[in-house]
């Protein structure tokens, strides 16, 4: 990570953080770890604090469906 990027390999957050901000890449160099690089803000660091802290609310069939999605680009080899 740098200061331009956070990265996360939490499945549950990355999809979390993706409802309200893009994925900049997707780092599949480890085989074992995929690595979800967003922008770093400050708005990104406090919605990642309120995901800790339990106090993100979103839409179940919003959030199964934006999973579905980035496990289609994980497993999508050409991307």
């Amino acid at each position: 990570m740098n200061n331009k990027n956070w990265d996360t390999s939490d499945l549950g957050l990355a999809t979390t953080i993706s409802l309200f901000y893009p994925i900049k890449n997707i780092d599949k160099t480890d085989p074992k770890k995929v690595q979800f690089i967003f922008e770093n803000s400050k708005k990104l660091n406090l919605l990642i604090d309120n995901y800790w802290k339990g106090k993100i609310k979103v839409d179940p069939a919003k959030y199964f469906n934006q999973l579905r999605i980035i496990k289609s680009r994980i497993y999508d080899r050409c991307l």
